[in-house]
């Protein structure tokens, strides 16, 4: 199964920028697509963005697309979302999950998809 590790999480003033990574280990990583969802409280988990297992597919969901970005460094096992422009309704407990798939899958956005979760990490941004 492995384990998934976020970081990067914190308080951070509207308009600001945070940048989450999410440590991958015990998995083939190379193998794997990975997401990013959001809980925001009293609400379901949500997907935000994903990435292909060679980095050259993304996606996004609508509001979120022109400020967060996400990549992967398969070398250092590690993918990263790139939080600009964060407004109040950002503020969220954020996941990061994977799964096995092949290079031409289309990229899950249903959390249902992913096999492997991390524990989550809070984001607050304050207005």
């Amino acid at each position: 199964q492995g384990q998934l590790v976020e970081s990067g999480g914190g308080l951070v003033q509207a308009g600001g920028s945070l940048r989450l990574s999410c440590a991958v280990s015990g998995r083939t990583f190379y193998r794997d697509a990975v997401g990013w969802f959001r809980q925001r409280l009293g609400k379901e988990r949500e997907f935000v963005a994903a990435i292909s297992r060679n980095g050259q597919n993304t996606d996004y969901e609508d509001s979120v697309k022109g400020r967060f970005t996400i990549s992967r460094d398969n070398t250092k096992k590690t993918v990263y979302l790139q939080m600009n422009s964060l407004k109040p309704e950002d503020t969220a407990v954020y996941f990061c999950a994977a799964r096995d798939t092949i290079l031409t899958a289309p990229l899950p956005t249903d959390a249902s998809a992913y096999a492997v979760w991390g524990q989550g990490i809070q984001v607050t941004v304050s207005s």
